[in-house]
C-alpha cells in the first residue's frame, strides 16, 4: 500500500510517498481502508521537528490521527465492528488500567497518547476505538471531526459554556478556532473571534461568528474585545501572549480553557488579576470517545456541519501541510487516500 510518510523532519518538503506492507489485524485490531484523514498542527509540529515524540530514529514516520473509512478485516476478540462497516476512529490511546481510565474521563489517562498512521491507504487500529458512521455522514466530513471538534467540544464543556455566554476565540479561523465558533453557536453562546485576515473572518461569520476583530496584536485586540463586552469564557488554542490577553479581558469569575501552543509554548500573565478576579485557567487535551459520539450525532442530525477548506489526494499531502504552514486555509484540510 502507499503511505505519505515523513522521511525528513524539515517541514512539508519532508513528505514522501512510499510503499509499505498492507497491515494485517492483530488481536483486538481492525484494519481500515482509509477514505479520508484530516491533518492537524500536531502532525505539522512532528513534520517540522518540533515534537519530542518523534526524531530521526523513528523515520519514516506515518502520521495522521483522524481516520474515516471502511473496515477491511478484523482480528481475534473483536466485537461490534465487521468487514464492510463505515467507521470513524477516536484517536485516543489509553492504558485502560490507571485511575482515570477506570473512573474517567479517559483523556486524563496517565499514559495518554494518540494514534498515528492515517496518512496511508490502510491503517491497523484498536477496534474498540471505532465508531459506526451513519450513511448520511460522508467520510471527508467525518474525518474533520475527531481532533479539532472533539478538542473544541471538550474545551467548551470544561469552561462550562452555555446559552447567552460571551465566548472569546482568538485565532478563530484555524481548525480548532472554527470548531469553537460553530459549537458555541450550537450551544446558544455569543462569540468574538480574531484573525489577521478580513476574508477569513468573513467566512467564519458565515459559520456563526457574531463579532469579528481583524488583527493579531493583543494591545489592539484588548480594547476591541472590551468594547463588545467582558467574555464569560476564552477558548485559547494559541498560548503564548494570548494567554495574558484572554485573562485580561475575562469577566470576574470567567474561565479560560487552553489546549495549544501555536503562538508560543510559554505565557506570562498578571497573577494578581487572576486571583483577585476569581478567574480560572483550565488545561484541556482532546476529549473523550463519548464526546466524539455526540459530535457524530450532531453531524448526522444536521446541527453541525464541519468546515472543510480543501481535500487533497494522498500524492499531494505535502501541499496540504504547505497550506497549513502558510495559514492559507479556513477550517480543516483533509487527505483522501
Amino acid at each position: 500500500m502507499r503511505a505519505a510518510a515523513f522521511t525528513e523532519l524539515i517541514g512539508p518538503d519532508g513528505v514522501s510517498i512510499i510503499d509499505q506492507p498492507t497491515p494485517e489485524p492483530e488481536r483486538g485490531e481492525a484494519v481500515v481502508d482509509v477514505r479520508a484523514c484530516a491533518i492537524n498542527h500536531h502532525d505539522l509540529w512532528i513534520l517540522d521537528g518540533d515534537s519530542a515524540m518523534v526524531d530521526g530514529d523513528n523515520l519514516p514516520f506515518v502520521s495522521g490521527l483522524d481516520v474515516a473509512g471502511e473496515v477491511r478485516a478484523v482480528g481475534g476478540d473483536v466485537r461490534g465492528v465487521e468487514p464492510g462497516d463505515r467507521v470513524l476512529l477516536c484517536p485516543n490511546e489509553t492504558c485502560g488500567s490507571c485511575r482515570f481510565c477506570r473512573e474517567g474521563p479517559e483523556n486524563l489517562c496517565e499514559s495518554f497518547s494518540l494514534f498515528h498512521g492515517g496518512l496511508a491507504e490502510s491503517a491497523a487500529v484498536s477496534a474498540d476505538r471505532l465508531l459506526q458512521l451513519p450513511e448520511s455522514v460522508e467520510f471527508t466530513t467525518a474525518a474533520a471531526v475527531p481532533t479539532a471538534y472533539m478538542t473544541a467540544y471538550h474545551m467548551l464543556r470544561r469552561a462550562e459554556v452555555g446559552p447567552t455566554d460571551l465566548v472569546f476565540v482568538p485565532g478563530a479561523t484555524g481548525g480548532v478556532g472554527v470548531a469553537c465558533v460553530q459549537l458555541a453557536d450550537v450551544l446558544g453562546a455569543e462569540t468574538v473571534g480574531t484573525s489577521s485576515s478580513a476574508s477569513k473572518l468573513s467566512t467564519v461569520e458565515s459559520l456563526g461568528l457574531d463579532h469579528a476583530i481583524e488583527g493579531t496584536d493583543p494591545e489592539q485586540i484588548r480594547p476591541a474585545v472590551e468594547e463588545i463586552g467582558k467574555p464569560d469564557a476564552v477558548m485559547n488554542h494559541l498560548g503564548g501572549e494570548y494567554t495574558d490577553l484572554g485573562l485580561s479581558v475575562l469577566r470576574r469569575g470567567g474561565r479560560m480553557a487552553v489546549c495549544g501552543r501555536t503562538a508560543g509554548g510559554r505565557s506570562e500573565f498578571d497573577v494578581a488579576g487572576l486571583f483577585l478576579g476569581h478567574k480560572r485557567i483550565i488545561g484541556s487535551t482532546m476529549g473523550t470517545q463519548d464526546d466524539l459520539r455526540r459530535l457524530v450525532d450532531l453531524v448526522a442530525s444536521g446541527d453541525l456541519d464541519p468546515e472543510i477548506d480543501e481535500t487533497y489526494p494522498l500524492e499531494e499531502t505535502a501541499e496540504a501541510f504547505r497550506a497549513m504552514k502558510n495559514r492559507d486555509s479556513v477550517g480543516k484540510l483533509v487527505v483522501t487516500p
